[in-house]
């Protein structure tokens, strides 16, 4: 085992100081390996969100203002620092949010490569030029501006990733930005600012606040500085945060759940794609918003796949993220060990049936076995609802239009895949399936460079890419005449 590394005091961020307590008092952070208390973080009131919204109000002009080239400086002088500071990001990435720790050092790495992306594409942002169609007009010019103060909820499965692609985008655009992290994982994000104040980013440009998400959420988006709301979390979170959105006019993007279906063509080798099925269901604990959870698999090679990815399964190796070679660690939060009982339960008592795991691992700590579900019913809330855990569904099929027909049967549409040798089928399956991210012949839908978000009940909008960038700016005409 590592070493336990050791946990920082956890201060607010706002208007460049760092406040390391409030009137609101704390709340305490822990360990999901063990249920130890592992620090306590400030809470923000009225008085702390007050002063945040003003600052970035205060900080946007000057920070808008800048050439992109300058803010490109700024920004890459901070993800050097986030290089620099890997290892010790991911360490308390992983005590406080328990993935194994050779996750949370690519996940690290990553967050500093999408910011860089971001901050490197702002400075192509170039205007358009629209031939007018009346003698007497100049010229007609279409500008990217950024949007304004932007507010960002994120969530604890992924502490680095996704706060990078909000304040990276956010940042690079122009913006000044107040983002509350998840207050089970609020050290990460932190680091992160950390490193952009160390690298010179002026006073309010940047301020990190935590508390009741609730309060928070509605202070912020009800804001008259605020002028972008972007969120990243549960369907039924996103749809409230959207309706306050829209009630005060704000620019709004969500990415919300998923539950990603894999269609296993007869002419897919069933071993190779349950080699690469394993670890893509079972990273972060399932806990990952495009996790593969449905697998579709045709009747003529559905034993092979089956056995292949039950041996794989059971192979992983769990335990505390902090120990060498652990493949599969706990869940975030003991709650999240009911909600996996009470999906297996059902699934079974509706006539599925449980291949592996199906239980909590005595052990201290939020463990849970790695699950296999055969033919939970439809009807099943787990075929309905995104388990967003250590569980997989198999089901065999014969047609392959049933088999698409079944993937898109659900409201949410973030990720898909499947696996085909056939040109004919590939195209096919690229162009049925409904999803804002569709993985053919591999899982690795989410790239710096590429959008990431979906259709349907899964968001609005999309983080990273150049579609993440723009959503941080606003559309400007400005047309001369003589």
């Amino acid at each position: 085992m590592n070493p336990i590394p050791q946990y920082p005091a956890l201060p607010l961020l706002i208007d460049g100081r760092w406040i390391e307590g409030t009137d609101e008092g704390t709340l305490e952070v822990l360990n999901p390996a063990d249920g130890g208390v592992i620090g306590h973080l400030p809470v923000a009131g009225l008085r702390e969100l007050h002063a945040a919204q003003a600052a970035a109000a205060r900080a946007f002009p000057g920070w808008s203002a800048l050439l992109p080239i300058e803010r490109f400086r700024v920004i890459t002088r901070a993800t050097a620092l986030i290089r620099e500071r890997a290892e010790r990001i991911a360490q308390l990435l992983t005590l406080e949010q328990g993935k194994p720790l050779s996750e949370s050092r690519r996940e690290v790495a990553l967050a500093a490569d999408i910011i860089d992306f971001l901050a490197e594409e702002a400075k192509r942002l170039a205007s358009r030029g629209v031939p007018p169609r009346v003698h007497g007009i100049l010229t007609q010019t279409v500008e990217r501006v950024p949007v304004g103060p932007v507010a960002a909820f994120t969530p604890w499965n992924f502490p680095a990733n996704l706060p990078a692609r909000k304040l990276g985008g956010a940042l690079s655009a122009g913006c000044s930005f107040i983002i509350k992290p998840s207050e089970e994982t609020p050290a990460t994000c932190l680091e992160i600012a950390r490193a952009f104040m160390d690298a010179g980013l002026p006073a309010g440009v940047l301020n990190v606040v935590c508390g009741d998400p609730a309060r928070i959420s509605r202070e912020l988006i009800a804001s008259e500085a605020i002028r972008k709301v972007s969120f990243t979390g549960s369907v039924p979170v996103g749809k409230l945060l959207g309706e306050q959105a829209a009630r005060h006019m704000k620019r709004y993007t969500a990415e919300l759940g998923g539950h990603a279906p894999v269609i296993v063509c007869p002419d897919a080798d069933p071993a190779a794609v349950a080699r690469l099925a394993v670890p893509a269901k079972y990273r972060n604990a399932g806990q990952v918003c495009a996790s593969p959870i449905r697998f579709l698999v045709h009747r003529s090679i559905y034993g092979a796949f089956r056995d292949a990815f039950i041996a794989g399964a059971a192979a992983l190796r769990v335990g505390s993220g902090l120990d060498d070679g652990v493949q599969l660690g706990p869940l975030i939060h003991e709650r999240r060990i009911g909600e996996m009982q009470a999906f297996v339960d059902e699934a079974v008592a509706q006539g599925g049936r449980v291949l592996l795991g199906g239980s909590r691992i005595v052990r201290p700590g939020c463990f849970y076995h790695p699950t296999v579900i055969e033919k939970a019913p439809l009807a099943a809330r787990v075929q309905r609802e995104e388990p967003f855990g250590p569980i997989a569904l198999l089901d065999e099929y014969d047609d392959l239009g049933e088999a698409i027909g079944r993937a898109n049967g659900l409201p949410y549409g973030l990720a898909a895949y499947a696996f085909t040798t056939d040109l004919k089928n590939s195209h096919r399956l690229s162009r049925e399936l409904r999803a804002g991210m569709i993985g053919i012949n591999h899982f690795g839908v989410s790239q710096p460079e590429t959008p990431f978000g979906g259709v349907g009940d899964s968001g609005v909008g999309s983080e990273s890419g150049l579609e993440g960038l723009l959503s941080y700016t606003d559309v400007k005409l400005v047309s001369v005449s003589a």
